[in-house]
């Protein structure tokens, strides 16, 4: 059974990545995917193309999603968010839901 595969939005913290590779998630940032700079829609094909859950504060993905459910999933999540909750948070998505709960899914973290 493969794993969720996330892809971190540019104001998610490095610290999340950390934490998430450490619990042996699969996790790439968007710098590390030389994606900075680009539109939320081009954001949004790369994910879908990669079969990666974005992981975003940016209410923009949410009306991506809403337009289409073919997308491997969108994890939405306040800015508040403190990193050991955000990590224990995505590491839960990923046990309980795995990649088929997430395709066309968003979850609210």
């Amino acid at each position: 059974m493969a794993d969720v595969r996330y892809y971190l939005d540019e104001h998610i913290a490095r610290a999340v990545a950390k934490g998430l590779r450490r619990r042996g998630v699969d996790v790439l940032t968007l710098s590390a995917a030389g994606m900075i700079g680009a539109s939320d829609e081009d954001h949004f094909a790369f994910a879908q193309e990669e079969k990666r859950v974005i992981v975003t504060h940016d209410d923009d993905f949410l009306r991506l999603a809403a337009q289409s459910s073919e997308h491997a999933g969108v994890v939405y999540m306040p800015q508040r968010r403190g990193i050991g909750e955000t990590v224990r948070g995505l590491t839960l998505i990923a046990e309980v839901l795995g990649p088929e709960g997430m395709r066309g899914h968003v979850e609210f973290l």
